[in-house]
């Protein structure tokens, strides 16, 4: 059972600054304070916030023992091919502590805006997704005897791909898909990716989807990591804590809370409560939880978090697998 936290770029962002030492102090303290993981997110003028790569970068080498994730990296936004050295580059930061969460763009009009300004299409955007990931691996196994060294797709061709930095772990990363419980995206985490990062608000819905996952992954002989990527925001007084996260998500997203609910997962009120209610995935079959804190302010309820919903949550996590997904 591993719980992660996410830096809060996009927070730092909305008000108004982009020091880097708030950051790397934020993901020291995690770190000491017992987190398995540390996350960032990725948006370039949908919801602007500094690059994820390259602050994981700095935040590897600032810790010794955590994981450091995106949750979730948009790899349209990058030409594949500065995306796969950028990731061979922070590889060799963080060695084995490299998990990349990555998603297609959610379809809102600001992510169509952001893919047209960097001349990337939003159509097909699955599909490219796909492909880059690919391109991603056979790119980093082509230094090893016997692999291609180009690749021939649909929407990407690349040639000399052994030029580029070999990644530090043979055939790169865990690549994890954040993405809903549709069949097409099951059947793709399950044949195609190391991982599932999805925010469904609905527990049973996500039990059906985590067991469809481990049916398909079976059936293809592989291992599949169950996450989830969940909000909260703790308070001992619930009306408090809602009313800082309707703040926080007015700010965030430009939206109102109830609109986003619907579609991706939040809990708010005690600690106790919050753990509580993450342990509903854990019971439904999460094995790695990505915790937002559903704050502009999120430092001070960091340590309460800690000391409170992480051992709950964690009491709660089997040590075996669960079907053909990875405990």
């Amino acid at each position: 059972m591993q719980i992660g936290i996410l830096l809060p770029t996009r927070e730092q962002a909305i008000n108004g600054t982009y020091a880097a030492a708030p950051l790397l102090d934020f993901a020291k303290t995690a770190e000491a304070l017992g987190f398995d993981s540390l996350w960032a997110g990725d948006s370039l003028t949908a919801r602007p916030r500094l690059d994820p790569l390259v602050v994981l970068s700095a935040a590897a080498a600032a810790t010794t023992r955590i994981t450091v994730g995106t949750a979730a990296l948009t790899p349209a936004l990058r030409h594949p091919l500065i995306g796969a050295n950028m990731i061979a580059s922070l590889g060799h930061v963080a060695a084995d502590r490299l998990i990349l969460g990555l998603g297609s763009g959610f379809p809102m009009p600001e992510t169509e805006e952001e893919f047209a300004s960097v001349g990337a299409s939003f159509q097909g955007r699955v599909g490219r997704l796909d492909e880059i990931t690919s391109l991603w691996r056979t790119a980093w196994r082509s230094g090893e005897e016997g692999e291609p060294a180009e690749f021939q797709g649909r929407f990407w061709q690349a040639e000399n791909l052994d030029r580029l930095p070999s990644p530090a772990i043979p055939g790169g990363p865990p690549l994890w898909l954040a993405g809903s419980d549709t069949p097409k995206v099951l059947a793709r985490a399950a044949t195609r990716y190391d991982g599932w990062l999805p925010f469904l608000p609905d527990v049973d819905a996500y039990a059906r989807a985590r067991r469809r996952i481990a049916e398909l992954a079976e059936e293809a002989g592989r291992v599949v990591t169950p996450a989830l990527y969940a909000t909260v925001t703790v308070n001992a007084s619930e009306r408090a804590a809602k009313s800082e996260l309707e703040h926080y998500i007015s700010h965030y997203y430009g939206r109102s809370l109830e609109q986003m609910r619907s579609i991706q997962a939040y809990a708010w009120g005690s600690a106790e409560k919050c753990a509580e209610w993450l342990g509903g995935y854990v019971r439904a079959g999460a094995r790695h939880l990505v915790v937002r804190i559903g704050s502009l302010d999120p430092e001070p309820q960091l340590k309460e978090i800690a000391e409170v919903l992480l051992p709950a949550v964690r009491a709660l996590g089997p040590s075996t697998t669960v079907g053909s997904t990875q405990s």
